[in-house]
């Protein structure tokens, strides 16, 4: 499958990046999918979005005009009326095409009866974040993925180490200590894993909990670096990979195979052949299974040189 690319943004230097999510009861969510995306289309708009029975959830790309048309068109929905969203910006497109997804939930812990409208843990501002986490009554967690992590976390903070967010309920479960402090500090990327971590816990009777309002993204758009507790970059996930303070694109590249993001020295480590493997799935892969990356590698580069962009599954 191929897009023709859309050099509009990219001529005016600049793509603009919508992060958003919104938690509301939303019964007939598969009847909006196609005048989202007609929409989308109709904007110049990439990116991915999901919708589920219980919100939206998703990051765009694309004209300021277009991002500002598609949130309005959003907002015009009364169950998304009071919709927030994060901007920051890319300097090349940051996604390949439009995707509109129908979801169960449109971010997947896989506990039944978690309902973040009517149970969560208490917002905390960016601004107020650094005197949270430094209290030594409190126990900070990061509840993303450890591709996430590997490229920056919060001073102290405790990683779980977990593959995928629906490993995060028996991470807890299998961790007593978690009681030991009675505060518990939770973080994610832009805030919707938070909702649902955070209301976990406070269904399992954990009575003082807490999470960064609009997650890293806020913070690191709000907190000056001289005054962070932030150390490293934050993942995003999109052709950026990373971002850093005041949402500056960072310097890292994503393996094409395994998706995890790479350092200056993985891309110049001999296990590294650029969408084939890094350093991170090298071993864990078969010579089968490099050679079908070699190939679809080799296709995308020939659709890069007729003006396309090849849209191969990733591996």
């Amino acid at each position: 499958m191929t897009d023709i690319i859309d050099h509009t943004a990219e001529a005016n230097g600049a793509f603009t990046v919508a992060a958003l999510y919104h938690f509301a009861a939303f019964p007939d969510y598969k009847s909006f999918r196609e005048p989202l995306l007609e929409a989308c289309r109709q904007n110049n708009i990439c990116g991915s979005l999901l919708i589920a029975r219980e919100g939206i959830n998703g990051t765009i790309a694309g004209p300021a005009e277009g991002i500002a048309n598609i949130l309005a068109f959003i907002r015009s929905r009364p169950e998304f009326r009071n919709l927030e969203h994060k901007e920051s910006f890319a300097s090349k497109k940051p996604f390949l095409r439009m995707k509109v997804r129908l979801k169960k939930e449109i971010v997947t812990m896989g506990v039944e009866d978690i309902d973040p409208t009517q149970i969560v843990g208490t917002y905390v501002d960016a601004k107020d974040w650094n005197a949270l986490i430094s209290d030594p009554e409190t126990i900070v967690i990061d509840t993303r993925n450890d591709y996430e992590t590997a490229i920056g976390i919060f001073k102290g903070a405790i990683d779980p180490n977990i593959k995928t967010f629906r490993e995060f309920p028996d991470w807890v479960r299998n961790n007593p200590g978690l009681h030991n402090k009675p505060k518990i500090a939770m973080y994610c990327t832009g805030g919707i894993r938070c909702e649902k971590s955070t209301a976990f816990m406070k269904q399992l009777g954990f009575d003082e909990v807490y999470h960064l309002k609009g997650g890293i993204l806020k913070y690191l758009e709000n907190v000056p670096a001289e005054e962070s507790l932030w150390e490293g970059d934050c993942f995003v996930f999109d052709e950026r990979v990373g971002v850093g303070h005041g949402l500056e694109e960072g310097e890292y590249k994503l393996c094409r195979a395994c998706r995890f993001p790479l350092k200056a020295e993985d891309t110049s480590s001999p296990l590294f052949e650029e969408g084939v493997s890094c350093p991170h799935c090298h071993d864990s892969r078969t010579e089968e299974d490099r050679e079908r990356f070699r190939q679809r590698q080799l296709q995308m580069k020939l659709a890069r040189k007729r003006g396309e962009k090849h849209l191969a599954p990733q591996g």
